[in-house]
C-alpha cells in the first residue's frame, strides 16, 4: 500500500507537469531529497524516476520556459569550473572504480545546482523550490522526530524511512539539515504565499521546528548540537528581543533535560576532549594524513581517495582497577578512513584548486545574500519585504551547514547545492528588480509592479513580485 502511495504521488507530480512544466524541476527536488524509489520495494524502485524527473525538467525549461530575463551568475560559473575539474580528477583518480561510482552522483548534483536558478524567475518558482525541500526533508524530519519523542533514537540506531546510512538518511547529516531549514521555516510562517501564513501554518511550522530540534537528540550527532549552538548565537542578529529569546532558550533547554537520554550525555561530553574517543581521535589522524597526502599530490587524488590512506595513533583509555581509574595507552591501527570533514575532503579528492573553488562558491554565496538582506531590508513595503527575510533565511541555514561540514563529508551534498541553487535565483532575482528599478528611475517610467516572466504556476501578480 505505501509503495502504491508513493507511486501514485509521483506519477501525479509528472502528470502535473504537463500542464506546468516548471512542477517537473519540483518534483526532482522531492525525489532527489526523499529517495521514494528506495523506500518503495516494487513499482516505485523499478522505475528510474529519478532520471525521469532530471530529463523531464531540463526538457521542459528548454521547450516552454520564455528565458527572458535569465542570467548566467559568476557563481554558476564557478559551480560549472568545480564540475569540470572533479571530472578531471575523477580521469587520474587513485582508485577509478570508487571513484566512478561518487562521480556518478555528483555530477548530476552540481548540475542540477548550476541549472536550478534558471528557472526560479518569479518569487513563486523560488518561495516553491524552498517549500518542496523543507516540506520534503520535513517528511523525513517528522517520522524521525516522532521515533525520537517515542523514545526510540541512539547513535547510528534512529532509523528513518530507509536503512541506508548515506545521503538526506545518514545521521549527522540529517541532524545538520534540519537545524540548517529552521530559519526557512521561520520565514514561510511569516511572508509565505502559497500557503498564507494562518494560525494552522504557523502551528504547523512550530511544530517542525520541534522536530528539527529533536533529531540531534535523537541520533546523538555531536554535529547536531554545535548546528544549534550556531544557530542560537547567529538568531540574535534578527532577534528583536533578544534577552526574551535568550531566556527562552535557556528555560527550553532546561525543560528538555529529563526526557533526554543519558547515552545522549555521555556522547556529548566527547566533544571538548577528542582525545578519548576513538572517532574523534581517527578524524584528527585521518585530516593529518589528508594534509600530508595534499603537500605531495597538490591537485588531489580524485573522489574516495581516502582509500589509500594508513595511520597509527595512540589513544588514551581509562580503564578501573579497585577504586582507582588510571589511564592506559594503546595503539590502534587504521585504514581507509573516511575524510569526515567537507574541508579535508575536498583538499584530499580535489587537491588545493578543488579547495579553492568550492570555498570561493561558498563564500560568495554569503555575500551575495548578506548585500540582498541589507539592500533589501529598507525599503518600503510596496517594494516587497520578503526578499531581506529571506535571504537572511538562506545565509544562516548556509552558516549552520558550513559548520556542520567541518566534521562530515559533505562537500557536495544535494540538498545544499539545491540551497546554493535558491540562493543564486534569489540574487538573480532581486539583481533584475533593481536593474528595472535603475532603468525606471533614468527614463523617468511610472513604477509598475515587475511583470512574471515564464511562470509556470498561476499565481495573483502582487505575489510573483
Amino acid at each position: 500500500m505505501l509503495d502504491l502511495a508513493l507511486f501514485g504521488f509521483v506519477m501525479a507530480f509528472f502528470a502535473i507537469g504537463f500542464r506546468r512544466p516548471f512542477v517537473w524541476v519540483l518534483a526532482y527536488l522531492y525525489i532527489d531529497i526523499l529517495a521514494p524509489q528506495k523506500i518503495g520495494w516494487s513499482i516505485t524502485s523499478a522505475l528510474p524516476i529519478s532520471l525521469i524527473a532530471f530529463c523531464a525538467a531540463f526538457a521542459g525549461w528548454l521547450l516552454t520556459d520564455t528565458k527572458k530575463g535569465t542570467r548566467f551568475t559568476f557563481r554558476q560559473f564557478l559551480l560549472c569550473l568545480l564540475l569540470g575539474y572533479c571530472f578531471w580528477t575523477t580521469q587520474t583518480a587513485d582508485f577509478p572504480v570508487e571513484a566512478l561510482e561518487k562521480w556518478d552522483w555528483v555530477w548530476k548534483a552540481l548540475v542540477f545546482a548550476i541549472f536550478l536558478p534558471f528557472t526560479l524567475s518569479t518569487r513563486l518558482r523560488i518561495e516553491g523550490a524552498a517549500l518542496i525541500m523543507v516540506l520534503t526533508a520535513g517528511a523525513i524530519i517528522i517520522s524521525a522526530g516522532l521515533k525520537t519523542a517515542l523514545g526510540g533514537g541512539g547513535y547510528a540506531s534512529l532509523y528513518f524511512f530507509v536503512n541506508d546510512n548515506s545521503g538526506m538518511y545518514e545521521s549527522s547529516t540529517l541532524a545538520t539539515v534540519a537545524i540548517a531549514i529552521i530559519p526557512l521555516i521561520v520565514w514561510f510562517t511569516r511572508h509565505g504565499t502559497i500557503f498564507p501564513p494562518d494560525w494552522r501554518v504557523k502551528l504547523f511550522g512550530y511544530a517542525l521546528i520541534f522536530a528539527c530540534l529533536l533529531i540531534p537528540v535523537g541520533t546523538e550527532a555531536r554535529t547536531g548540537l554545535l548546528c544549534i549552538a550556531v544557530l542560537a548565537v547567529v538568531a540574535l542578529r534578527d532577534v528583536k528581543r533578544r534577552f526574551a529569546f535568550l531566556a527562552a532558550g535557556a528555560a527550553l533547554a532546561v525543560a528538555a533535560l529529563p526526557f533526554i537520554p543519558q547515552s545522549y550525555y555521555e556522547r556529548m561530553s566527547t566533544i571538548g576532549s577528542h582525545d578519548q574517543d576513538q572517532s574523534a581521535s581517527t578524524r584528527v589522524a585521518v585530516w593529518t594524513w589528508t594534509l600530508n597526502y595534499a603537500s605531495e599530490n597538490p591537485f588531489g587524488g580524485g573522489f574516495d581517495a581516502y582509500r589509500g590512506n594508513s595511520f597509527a595513533y595512540r589513544l588514551p583509555v581509562l580503564v578501573e582497577q579497585g577504586n582507582t581509574t588510571a589511564v592506559e595507552y594503546r595503539d590502534v591501527i587504521d585504514k581507509s578512513r573516511a575524510y569526515h570533514s567537507a574541508i579535508f575532503e575536498m583538499l584530499g579528492e580535489q587537491g588545493w584548486p578543488g579547495l579553492l573553488l568550492w570555498v570561493w562558491i561558498h563564500v560568495l554565496g554569503l555575500w551575495q545574500m548578506e548585500w540582498v538582506r541589507r539592500r533589501w531590508r529598507a525599503r518600503a513595503e510596496t517594494d516587497g519585504q520578503w526578499q531581506a527575510p529571506l535571504a537572511s533565511a538562506l545565509q544562516v541555514a548556509h552558516i549552520i551547514y558550513l559548520v556542520g561540514s567541518l566534521f562530515q563529508g559533505i562537500a557536495y551534498q544535494p540538498f545544499i547545492l539545491m540551497l546554493i541553487g535558491v540562493q543564486i535565483g534569489l540574487w538573480a532575482y532581486c539583481k533584475r528588480l533593481d536593474s528595472r528599478g535603475r532603468q525606471v528611475r533614468r527614463l523617468g517610467w511610472p513604477r509598475t509592479p515587475p511583470r512574471a516572466a515564464g511562470d509556470a504556476v498561476a499565481a495573483p501578480e502582487a505575489a510573483l513580485r
